[in-house]
């Protein structure tokens, strides 16, 4: 699969639920598969830094079946289970730095 090196999210909409929750919808590409998927957005909110730069946190947190984009390689493990869930999660602490 060398010829697959990267996976792509492109955002679409970006929902407010209330001040601080909200969602992003998009798409995610990977294997030339790509397919909508909504992340769970939490704002933490707006600081200085030292140097005086205004700052915003967010969290961003997800999850997806792998199998949906054709990833269904596993393997048995001795005790019953399998190698590799089928559940990717996606988590993200994403900071955004206000320019001058």
């Amino acid at each position: 699969m060398a010829q697959y090196k990267e996976i792509r999210f492109t955002g679409t909409k970006f929902e407010k639920l209330n001040k601080e929750e909200f969602k992003l919808h998009g798409q995610l590409s990977m294997l030339n598969v790509t397919k909508d998927i909504v992340l769970d957005v939490e704002f933490g909110g707006i600081n200085k830094d030292p140097w005086g730069n205004e700052k915003a946190g967010f969290s961003v947190n997800g999850q997806f079946n792998r199998k949906d984009w054709g990833l269904t390689w596993n393997a048995a493990l001795e005790t019953g289970g399998m190698m590799v869930s089928e559940e990717v999660k996606i988590n993200a602490e994403i900071q955004f730095t206000k320019q001058k």
